[in-house]
């Protein structure tokens, strides 16, 4: 309710109240997707960001309430109640942090160079906060001191404008501020320096080795108003004498004071770039005046453009809501990583220049995003997928570890395990996009087959794998789920070597991505450890996530023995078969989601959003739902794709079960409340559900428009009776991405109960066979 009552107070005659030139951004009709809530998935774990910033956009500029522990993650959680500043880079959704660039603190108060906590914001620089708002591309705060701070931002610029009341006060820039995991910890920074030129034009640079560990942030900032003194602060806070224009060291601060900072609004611009100053002030170019208004009109035109991709009607408000969320928050990453000359550090730590009209990019969470993210990107920003293919193919030529797993900011993370780019790739060759697939081609092929090529932890038990058909559970961490996850693969650069024309080696990938079943035991139908002898875990319990009792060592990723049981997609009739049929598989799909929600006590918190074993807040089952269609029994999947959608998200900020995951949780409920899903997207296909909303609007390219209707729909009426594809009867449970990038009309007619409908054998989606 209050939030409710806050987006009503601000959406009017408030602007004016708050001394807020910038228009209020126009009503949508109830026919559109809605207006997005910036606030959803900022409270619970979401880990999602309200500030300022376009699509793709280098720049996230955005209040940080912390900046130490996992609901830290983007520097920002509803439940802090204080602000520590305003800082230009931000993850949105991950489970793991970095970032929270140049930090900038306005306030009245006395100087403080240290935050605080959130337990005594007085004990430092943080100000408690009030009438926030945030919208596409514009953020507005009331600050404890009395300024009014507004962001906005270009690509590569964020620009803020501060309104003070009369009187002195100053603006602090904490260069020291950054990621932690704890209070206590100092993220090790390298070569930092602050400099001020005559300009007015303060800069700096630094090495920050944090998750992307040893990357490079460079800025330049210009203010509107000079400051009346200048002061820098050295390591340990030590001040710089008076007058001095630099500072180097470590942890680095400077203090802009003013004397009457209420004479006028001082309005800051910060470029930013991973190569170097001279990037950053080419970045400022991208505002060439002082015109804040005029910025914040561009940005939201930018992100109306984002959001009119889709319009839906039907459901209730807050699905709408919901859409339009989700919608915003998968148009965020990956994040552009090029200067505007287009120079961008490579994975091999060297700058590279691009061709004219070609971008790189960061933040990829490929073990999460190439699941619904990247599928929705293919379907309805072609040209965003063309980009991410041919950045990714050159990431991979770059890369040391060949295939990149979590890249971000020129720097492999290792995170998660396996090298999902190839999944990207296989999807967008499958779908027809157009790329050089060949010169990402011999990297690929040794982390295919040379055992000897350098693991990182993303591919450990490589060499295990290529020798045993899987990895031991007495030798290597997270064996079980990184077998599942490299016979994926495995399967995904078969696509890519046919498409390149090296036959045999497609040949082998395909046989090697069988050995799923070699982590597989069908004479108990789990997913099991198995050890270098070749013996199973004796002892073996499902809700467990290991067979060791260190907390550490777990045999599955963020998973139990039951979820990874269903961490096949490419190979859906093999495992049926392996499991003994349709009944059988059915029957297991059925304990899966009607089971006993428990979990040991070391599970991760990964593992939410529970229906049974099945567990929606985190990705290794997400498919699961749509399995029911492999079996025959598609009424299955509509009733509980239905369920999820309805119960899984709100309007609210503990709106997301788990990390939004770079847009991965947003992906799946976009596409699943249109109707379809990418079980396994290298086959360019999708299974239907269950459509959330009476009609939606997809442009699916140049000119082209997929509508989605659904008759007869209504709360209770999940199931789906029938299907039409421009005006013609349609008896497949799938159709094929070629067909939706036509354009024109999908019509589903919805009952209150099960229907035959998609339950013939030569009507169930298609799945490779892998041997």
């Amino acid at each position: 309710m209050f939030r409710a009552n806050r987006r009503e107070l601000l959406a009017g005659s408030a602007l004016v109240a708050l001394g807020s030139t910038v228009p209020a951004m126009a009503a949508a009709p109830d026919t559109m997707a809605g207006k997005p809530d910036l606030f959803v998935g900022t409270g619970g774990h979401g880990h999602t960001f309200p500030g300022a910033t376009l699509p793709f956009g280098m720049v996230q500029l955005s209040p940080d309430t912390n900046n130490f522990g996992w609901d830290a993650c983007s520097g920002y959680h509803q439940s802090d109640r204080s602000i520590m500043g305003f800082s230009h880079t931000h993850l949105s959704g991950t489970g793991i942090g970095d970032m929270l660039d140049v930090l900038v603190v306005p306030t009245r108060k006395p100087l403080a160079l240290a935050p605080g906590t959130t337990q005594d914001p007085d004990a430092g620089y943080r100000q408690r906060y009030s009438e926030e708002h945030a919208e596409p591309g514009y953020y507005r705060v009331r600050l404890e001191s009395g300024v009014l701070a507004e962001l906005t931002a270009t690509e590569r610029t964020g620009l803020h404008r501060y309104t003070f009341a009369k009187g002195p006060a100053h603006i602090l820039i904490d260069f020291a501020h950054c990621k932690q995991e704890t209070a206590e910890e100092l993220v090790r920074i390298e070569d930092a320096s602050l400099q001020i030129d005559r300009n007015g034009v303060l800069s700096g640079s630094r090495q920050v080795f944090r998750w992307a560990e040893g990357r490079r942030i460079h800025f330049a900032m210009q203010l509107s108003r000079k400051p009346d003194r200048v002061q820098f602060f050295g390591d340990d806070d030590k001040p710089v004498a008076a007058g001095a224009s630099r500072v180097a060291g470590h942890r680095l601060k400077v203090a802009l004071f003013f004397d009457d900072a209420g004479s006028a609004p001082i309005l800051v611009k910060t470029g930013i770039s991973a190569v170097d100053v001279a990037g950053a002030r080419q970045a400022l170019a991208e505002v060439p005046d002082w015109d804040f208004n005029r910025v914040v009109s561009v940005a939201r035109r930018t992100w109306a453009q984002e959001l009119d991709l889709v319009r839906v009607s039907g459901g209730t408000p807050a699905q709408r809501t919901i859409m339009a969320s989700a919608l915003y928050h998968s148009f965020m990453g990956p994040t552009l990583f090029s200067d505007r000359d287009g120079r961008y550090v490579g994975l091999d730590k060297t700058v590279h220049t691009l061709p004219a009209g070609e971008f790189a990019y960061s933040a990829y969470s490929l073990w999460d995003t190439y699941r619904a993210l990247h599928p929705l990107m293919t379907l309805i920003r072609p040209d965003m997928a063309r980009r991410f293919v041919h950045d990714l193919i050159r990431q991979t030529q770059q890369s040391p570890d060949g295939p990149p797993t979590w890249p971000l900011q020129g720097y492999e993370t290792g995170c998660m395990n396996g090298w999902h780019s190839v999944v990207v790739l296989a999807e967008a060759q499958a779908k027809g996009i157009d790329a050089d697939y060949a010169a990402a081609w011999p990297n690929i092929r040794r982390r295919a087959f040379d055992a000897g090529f350098k693991d990182n932890r993303a591919t450990l038990g490589r060499g295990e794998y290529m020798k045993l058909g899987y990895i031991p559970a007495d030798k290597v961490k997270e064996s079980v789920s990184r077998t599942q996850e490299y016979a994926y693969d495995d399967h995904a650069m078969a696509i890519i070597a046919d498409a390149v024309g090296a036959k045999q080696d497609a040949a082998a990938l395909r046989k090697r991505s069988g050995n799923w079943r070699n982590v597989i035991d069908p004479s108990i139908g789990f997913a099991r450890p198995r050890f270098s002898d070749g013996r199973w875990w004796t002892h073996y319990d499902p809700i467990q996530l290991g067979h060791m009792p260190q907390p550490r060592w777990r045999d599955y990723t963020e998973a139990n023995g039951w979820q990874a049981t269903f961490l096949v997609q490419h190979d859906l009739y093999g495992l049926i078969d392996h499991f003994g049929g349709d009944a059988a598989y059915e029957k297991k799909i059925d304990s899966f989601f009607n089971g006993p929600s428990t979990l040991p006590a070391n599970a991760p918190p990964d593992i939410a959003g529970l229906v049974g074993q099945y567990a929606h807040g985190n990705e290794p089952d997400q498919h699961a739902p749509y399995l029911y269609a492999y079996v025959g029994a598609p009424w299955k999947t509509q009733a509980m794709v239905r369920r999820l959608c309805t119960e899984m998200y709100k309007d609210d900020p503990d709106g997301v079960i788990g990390n939004d995951d770079c847009g991965q949780m947003s992906a799946w409920f976009i596409l699943s409340a249109l109707g379809f899903y990418p079980v396994d997207p290298t086959t360019g296909v999708y299974v239907f559900g269950s459509p959330l909303f009476d009609t939606a609007e997809l442009r699916v390219g140049e000119g082209k428009t997929l509508r989605v209707r659904a008759v007869g729909n209504a709360p209770d009426r999940p199931y789906v009776q029938s299907v039409r594809w421009n005006g013609r009867p349609w008896t497949r449970n799938w159709i094929a991405h070629r067909d939706l990038i036509q354009g024109g009309e999908l019509e589903f007619t919805m009952g209150a109960r099960p229907s035959r409908f998609g339950t013939a054998r030569e009507d169930r989606p298609p799945s490779p066979r892998n041997t």
